[in-house]
Formats: structure tokens, sequence, C-alpha cells
């Protein structure tokens, strides 16, 4: 299938995994409907590397573990805001994580000396985080600032989650031992 079909799928899935998320919170917790979607993936992960002959056994499990504690903290409080939060809201929380994770690599070329940033990184950051403040300050009113508070820490850790699986790639990890 081509990688353009791909994305539109995957897209239309990610949606359709939010309303699903939105219905089923008004009957279970958060960490509940987490659960159940990391059964499901379990099982279907399970088949395909049973399918493709390949073993979870790895030789990074630190790695592992540092992805797995931000991915499912990070679905927890997405999860938690989309029951709490306009599906729309919630969802555009999330979504910030690609803004973390240009300000995660800003901060990280600083930190291991960089001479000089372009000060154009820095205000598409910036107006990114300005941009969606810009959006949502019309839609959360003082009952869900902590609920937007939630969806906004979610979008921080995915792009945790985002880099180390990132860095999983880079140690050579194959990539069903890293979605898995």
């Amino acid at each position: 299938m081509p990688a353009p079909l791909l994305m539109v799928l995957a897209t239309l899935l990610f949606a359709t995994m939010g309303v699903c998320v939105k219905l089923a919170s008004e009957l279970y917790a958060a960490s509940e409907i987490v659960m159940y979607r990391g059964l499901v993936g379990m099982v279907l992960m399970a088949l395909m590397t049973r399918r493709h002959q390949m073993s979870l056994r790895t030789t990074v499990p630190g790695m592992h573990l540092w992805r797995s504690i931000s991915g499912v903290a990070a679905l927890s409080l997405w999860f938690y805001a989309i029951g709490k939060l306009p599906l729309a809201t919630a969802m555009t929380l999330n979504y910030m994580s690609s803004v973390w994770m240009a300000l995660f690599m800003l901060g990280g070329a600083v930190l291991l000396g960089a001479q000089r940033l372009d000060w154009r990184l820095v205000a598409a950051v910036l107006l990114g985080f300005v941009g969606v403040a810009l959006i949502l300050r019309p839609t959360l009113d003082q009952q869900q600032l902590w609920h937007g508070l939630a969806g906004l820490l979610s979008g921080m850790l995915a792009a945790l989650a985002y880099l180390q699986v990132t860095a999983l790639g880079r140690a050579g990890e194959p990539e069903l031992r890293v979605v898995f």
C-alpha cells in the first residue's frame, strides 16, 4: 500500500479511536480504556511478531522501559483529557507533541553546547505554542484548566516517547519490537 494512503488510513484510525475513547469515557476510567487498548495492541503485535518469526528479546531493555513509561503516561493523560474536554480540544493538545519535540531538540542543542541557534527556529517553536494558546483560549473555561493541563502534558510525554522511538531505531531495534 502506498505511504500516502497509509498516512490517511492512520489519521482516520486515530480519529476513530478518539471518538471511541470519548464514548467509552462515559462508562470507564481512562486507566481502564488504556488497559483495553493495550491488550488489543499486545495481542495484535504478538500475532505479528509470531508471523514474522521475530523474538521480543532486546539488547536495550532500559530504552524500551523509558519509551513504555512515557508512552503509557502520555496515553493515560490523553485519554483522561478526551473524557473531560471537548474532543477537538483534547486532540489539539495532544498533537502539540511535534511542537514539544522541536522545543526538546532546541533545548538539547543548547545543552550540548550549540554556539548559535537560528532565531527563526526559536520563533517558529514559540509561535506554535502561541498559536495553540490562541486557538484554545476560548474553549477552556476555569473548570477545565486541570484537564487542559493533562492534555498538554500528554503531548509533552508523547514527544518524549517519539524521541525514544527514534533512539531505539538508531540502536538497531526492529520496528515490530519498538511498537510492541
